[in-house]
């Protein structure tokens, strides 16, 4: 086993190096909901290693960008700025995930469940 200093050091070059050397995204709107899709049709040349694995794992279907680092086992801060440069070379598409509009409720309803509450 190596010794703590050297895994905290391994530890800290890890995100910088697996970002490019870049930390900041360059889309403001990706967060850990926002859905990845793959363009099949744009080439993988010229990728680095984890770009590549990310576009791996978004070729067969849609996955969200907190899934996606999880899968990459990186911190999904770093996830952000690799995703947000796919979507700029257009390898990925991102979407803001589906989030149905909360039905309205009645008020006699929920001052039922209130009072039901109370009464526990």
């Amino acid at each position: 086993m190596s010794p703590p200093s050297a895994h905290r050091r391994r530890g800290m070059v890890r995100p910088y190096a697996a970002a490019g050397g870049n930390l900041t995204p360059t889309r403001s709107t990706l967060d850990p909901a926002t859905l990845l899709i793959a363009d099949p049709k744009v080439p993988l040349t010229g990728l680095g290693a984890y770009p590549h694995r990310l576009m791996a794992l978004c070729l067969p279907g849609v996955l969200s960008v907190a899934e996606a680092a999880v899968r990459l086992e990186l911190p999904v801060a770093v996830t952000m700025p690799i995703a947000s440069r796919l979507v700029d070379s257009g390898h990925l598409v991102a979407r803001a995930p589906f989030v149905p509009a909360a039905d309205r409720h009645d008020r006699v309803f929920l001052e039922r469940i209130l009072d039901g509450l109370r009464k526990l």
